[in-house]
């Protein structure tokens, strides 16, 4: 389900349970899928050709509103244009990322706000950066492997309107950008990267952080957030002077909820799976600690060592289903359905 989708399933059970209550929907996302949608609202799509994460032609979309681009970095590099048997972050790379930055920035936008979750790749960045106009000497369409071959970095190709450009980049983690906690040690074996592979991409990460700090004079090895997306979130604060946000403190803040929960009496979220890392800045967790003291539901397809505490209730709403039934669109919209109607007449 999208946020919305999942929103009018809870909707519906809210108004038969507590007939004549208001609900007030808000799509939410963490940084990763979804934010393009959450952030944009009715803002106009722009749709153009970008290489993909293996280096494939795709169409991908990103927003402009009132001057501003909003850019999800999955529609690009995200993991789901990959086919499972084809994962692999050492071939991976965020060259289309820079693409898409790069049109929005000739169409006129110097405010950018780019969402980095979900994606394929463990690139350190240098694929977007390649689009941007960097070069590191190592090819056109630089991928992980790459990373430790990067010696020099030239930068004297860079439009200066880089330079004059605002980056708010909305994050849902804040790993660091290399070593044990680092992006490739805890992220790139969900991307399909083997024991060897981990091990040669974080040596890169260390690397590549090393001609960086040489050339810039920034340290991104343990910034929070620069491991975030493979270690794009360290790419934008080296090399575009980008600001690290929560991804869904940027959502929260742009839909104006702080205003919105002042008469709230009761709020529902939740995502696919609440496990350890929902912690790390998930939307459950981000919305509990916004919510100021209004009771809070969270729902999820599945919960599994999830360790936030402070929900008035957590329901898994598919509990003893087959998970490949539970995810098809209208068992999971069914399911949400019954599960707030249930914990509504419970109450």
């Amino acid at each position: 389900m999208t946020s919305l989708e999942a929103a009018s399933g809870i909707e519906k059970a809210v108004l038969e349970a507590v007939p004549g209550c208001e609900v007030v929907k808000i799509p939410m996302a963490d940084g990763g899928e979804g934010t393009l949608e959450a952030l944009a609202g009715s803002a106009s799509l722009v749709r153009i050709p970008v290489s993909g994460p293996l280096g494939e032609e795709i169409q991908a979309e990103y927003a402009i509103k009132d001057g501003t681009a909003v850019i999800e970095m999955a529609k690009a590099a995200g993991l789901t244009l990959v086919p499972p048997e084809m994962r692999n972050p050492m071939e991976t790379s965020t060259y289309g990322v820079g693409q898409m930055i790069r049109d929005a920035g000739e169409r006129g936008c110097r405010k950018f706000i780019v969402g980095i979750g979900g994606s394929a790749t463990n690139d350190g960045g240098i694929g977007m950066l390649r689009a941007l106009g960097w070069d590191f000497g190592v090819g056109d369409f630089p991928a992980g492997k790459d990373l430790l071959l990067v010696k020099e970095i030239d930068d004297s190709r860079v439009p200066e309107w880089i330079g004059e450009s605002e980056f708010t980049v909305a994050c849902d983690v804040d790993t660091p950008f290399c070593g044990a906690k680092g992006a490739a040690y805890v992220f790139a074996p969900q991307k399909g990267a083997d024991e060897v592979a981990v091990a040669q991409l974080d040596a890169g990460m260390w690397s590549f952080a090393k001609v960086v700090e040489k050339k810039y004079g920034v340290d991104i090895t343990g910034l929070p957030g620069a491991g975030a997306a493979g270690g794009l979130g360290g790419a934008f604060t080296a090399f575009l002077k980008g600001n690290l946000k929560s991804g869904i403190d940027a959502v929260l803040d742009a839909a104006g909820f702080n205003e919105m929960i002042k008469d709230c009496d009761l709020v529902f979220t939740g995502e696919g799976k609440m496990d350890g890392q929902t912690v790390l800045g998930k939307v459950p967790a981000g919305v509990l600690r916004r919510a100021a003291g209004v009771p809070v539901i969270a729902l999820a397809g599945k919960i599994e060592d999830c360790t936030v505490s402070g929900f008035l209730r957590m329901a898994e709403i598919s509990a003893g289903e087959d998970p490949a039934e539970a995810m098809k669109t209208e068992v999971a919209k069914r399911n949400i359905y019954k599960a707030t109607k249930a914990i509504l007449l419970s109450l």
